[in-house]
């Protein structure tokens, strides 16, 4: 099986942590490796380095082969400029599809998976990855969404709804993919968790080349055209020049609207189990991650706290002290150049604010 891993988003969300010129899949967090070497680490001792791929902006390039030099160069895809997710995976699967033969496209499993991601349980992870894999080998279900059991009810996250079961692969059961939902409000949250049918949107999913270039010509073919000039020029001395010419024309639109809602229920398939996925979109996210209860404080650095509840105390500027007393849902980032001090209810508002920075004499900052 074929690995995608994409590592191209600037997560904003997280500033100041995370910054367009060190994204927070290429930093360390949580531990001493980043998040895009630990999605490497779970799957590189059984599909083999030759078999991972890299879906990145061509700015972060260097940067991924600093961290994992173990893959092979050619094995990184890099965006001449962002285009949203529709354009990052079909360029990824033009890739694939330039190295696979006719049947293989149509027969070799690939999985899509992201590198800014947590996981507890990277056993419970590699076990259902191979599941999924098997069930679109035996043509089970032609993409397999992984999803995992919730925990509780986190407004954060997407969302699938489970079906009918249609049967099940190597001991464990899948079901038809229902419906599925972004970021609800957390009272919908909240009853859709109590129903035990939604599981979380993890965005893996296990399918062949095949059957989404398929998708790209029926439902975005003036896309799907542009895909494959750049795909013939693929291993050739026209690659860069068609790449950095054609790709900044694509739409850009993200990959669920263009691809997966259209999708028919027959075509798909959900599991789901307890691998402990987490993503830390957001800079409260990251404390769900890690202190779930809402009497845990996430504390990282010298920190010195009194009294206070539900926060994220984060300080990543040795020989300082940060010290809080008697607060309740805050987050509180200080870095070596910025501090950030939010209510986790306004943390959806970093993102604007670092946008506000772009263009302005405090870009650097970004």
């Amino acid at each position: 099986m074929k690995i995608v891993i994409f590592a191209g988003g600037t997560g904003r969300r997280l500033w100041p942590l995370s910054r367009q010129s060190s994204p927070k899949q290429f930093g360390a967090i949580m531990g001493e490796k980043s998040t895009i070497q630990l999605a490497v680490d779970r799957v590189l001792p059984i599909y083999g380095a030759e078999n991972i791929f890299l879906s990145t902006n061509k700015r972060y390039r260097h940067i991924l082969q600093e961290q994992l030099p173990q893959l092979p160069v050619a094995n990184l895809i890099a965006e001449p400029e962002r285009r949203d997710l529709a354009g990052a995976v079909g360029l990824a699967f033009a890739h694939l599809a330039s190295q696979l033969g006719e049947q293989a496209r149509h027969d070799e499993p690939v999985a899509i998976l992201w590198g800014d991601n947590l996981m507890d349980d990277v056993a419970a992870f590699q076990q259902i990855l191979d599941v999924a894999q098997t069930a679109v080998k035996n043509n089970q279900a032609q993409i397999v969404f992984m999803g995992e059991t919730p925990r509780y009810a986190n407004e954060n996250l997407g969302w699938i709804e489970l079906g009918r079961k249609l049967g099940a692969a190597a001991g464990h059961p899948y079901y038809e993919r229902k419906s599925f939902v972004y970021r609800p409000p957390l009272e919908q949250c909240q009853q859709m968790f109590s129903t035990g049918n939604w599981v979380w949107n993890t965005g893996y999913f296990v399918t062949t080349v095949g059957f989404i270039q398929e998708l790209y010509h029926r439902h975005m073919p003036q896309m799907a055209a542009q895909l494959d000039q750049i795909q013939a020029a693929i291993g050739t001395a026209e690659y860069e020049y068609t790449l950095n010419k054609i790709y900044p024309q694509l739409e850009t639109i993200s990959f669920d609207d263009a691809i997966l809602v259209h999708i028919k229920p027959e075509q798909a398939a959900v599991l789901h189990g307890k691998m402990g996925w987490s993503d830390p979109g957001t800079l409260y996210a990251l404390k769900e991650a890690v202190k779930p209860d809402k009497n845990d404080n996430m504390v990282q650095g010298l920190v010195l706290d009194q009294d206070s509840h539900d926060c994220l105390l984060y300080n990543d500027e040795e020989g300082k002290l940060l010290a809080v007393i008697g607060l309740e849902g805050m987050v509180v980032v200080n870095t070596a150049d910025a501090l950030l001090v939010v209510h986790k209810d306004d943390v959806p508002r970093v993102k604007q604010l670092v946008n506000s920075l772009v263009g302005s004499e405090l870009e650097r900052f970004s």
